[in-house]
């Protein structure tokens, strides 16, 4: 989650659920993020960390800038992906899920193709399927905690900056980044911004 927006984290959360959970995820509504305001995300999210086994990891936009020239935004998410997945099965264990279902961002071969430069690899019984959200409640569930993290760390830049933070691409973002550039030039954006995306051009002519 925050992969698309130009500003706050990227944040990648695996979640494991049991049969016997299902029918109390569904009781909390859990679905589709994208069918939920942010305000019951945010809800949603407490709840089901009391609820279930998780691992969230939170790349912060500094520490994704100084990566970023050598991982792309696809190989970062693998690598983040394959982490939190090795993490929950070692704080599950000695539980094995019965599979590992991956909401597909990259195909199946490039994913396998990037996971083979990680230390520890996760390669079994992992199954893709775009818009996994759908499919199964432990995948909603994990992009609610994930989403829920991300728009935190939006609320944390806002209050540290003193100007609203936007989520997304657009137009306000560019607004945005050109405040903080004007205010402390690109020392400061890189803090709250990935840096690789076109809006930071855009903010630089805007100061022009």
């Amino acid at each position: 989650m925050g992969n698309g927006s130009y500003f706050g984290p990227l944040c990648v959360c695996a979640a494991s659920a049991d049969r016997e959970k299902l029918p109390e995820l569904r009781h909390l509504g859990v679905k589709d993020s994208k069918m939920l305001t942010d305000l019951q995300i945010r809800e949603m999210a407490v709840k089901i960390k009391d609820l279930i086994p998780y691992k969230l990891l939170v790349l912060m936009p500094k520490k994704y800038n100084e990566i970023q020239p050598k991982y792309n935004a696809v190989r970062m998410k693998v690598a983040l992906h394959n982490q939190a997945i090795a993490l929950l099965l070692e704080q599950i264990f000695p539980q094995k899920p019965d599979a590992i279902l991956i909401d597909q961002f990259t195909p199946p071969a490039n994913y396998k193709k990037h996971v083979k430069g990680e230390k520890r690899q996760i390669d079994e019984q992992i199954y893709f399927i775009t818009k996994g959200e759908h499919y199964h409640l432990a995948v909603a569930a994990a992009s609610i905690i994930s989403r829920a993290r991300f728009l935190e760390g939006l609320d944390e830049a806002s209050e540290e900056v003193g100007i609203v933070i936007p989520s997304g691409a657009g137009k306000p973002s560019d607004q945005a980044a050109a405040i903080l550039l004007k205010r402390g030039g690109s020392e400061l954006l890189t803090n709250y911004a990935k840096l690789h995306f076109a809006n930071t051009e855009k903010a630089q002519n805007l100061l022009k």
